[in-house]
């Protein structure tokens, strides 16, 4: 598990050293105008939260950071990534089938549920894919070639060519 969280949050960096600074932060995009740096921000604040609530068994995604100079510059980004990466490691040898409680905010008011750590580490994995397809539309709305091919993919989703 580890290591497909890992691989996949690569790509993240990957995509980082290869993109200036005013692509990162860019907000012209319709229809949400976010930027491909909120969304790597916002990736990589859901696996702080899960590192910040391992020790006590309460996991709360509420309480994100928002660090806004790495969505801002590519250079935090990736020392981000890196910080996460560093921690995602530090995991290995825990135990993926412990409780913990996870809390959030549904929209209709918070609520707290008993997951298992590699539940929300999955979730978590699922969470950052989602949001790199997010950032593969921006970079295409921006002429950004992707340097990665998978990036943005579940790799459940049925390959397709186009003729």
């Amino acid at each position: 598990m580890i290591e497909a969280i890992d691989k996949n949050l690569q790509r993240g960096i990957q995509l980082l050293q290869y993109i200036s600074d005013e692509n990162y932060r860019d907000t012209s995009i319709a229809p949400y105008y976010s930027s491909i740096g909120s969304h790597m921000r916002h990736i990589l604040d859901v696996f702080d939260c899960i590192f910040e609530g391992i020790s006590n068994n309460e996991i709360n995604l509420i309480k994100r950071k928002r660090n806004q100079e790495s969505e801002t510059f590519t250079e935090k980004g990736i020392a981000y990534f890196n910080e996460v990466l560093m921690k995602l490691e530090s995991l290995k040898n825990e135990d993926f089938d412990k409780i913990v409680k996870v809390t959030d905010d549904l929209g209709l008011g918070v609520v707290t549920a008993n997951y298992t750590l590699g539940g929300i580490l999955i979730q978590a994995h699922s969470h950052a894919i989602h949001h790199f397809a997010s950032i593969g539309y921006v970079i295409s709305q921006l002429g950004i070639e992707l340097p990665d091919e998978d990036f943005g993919f579940n790799p459940t989703t049925p390959k397709t060519t186009i003729n």
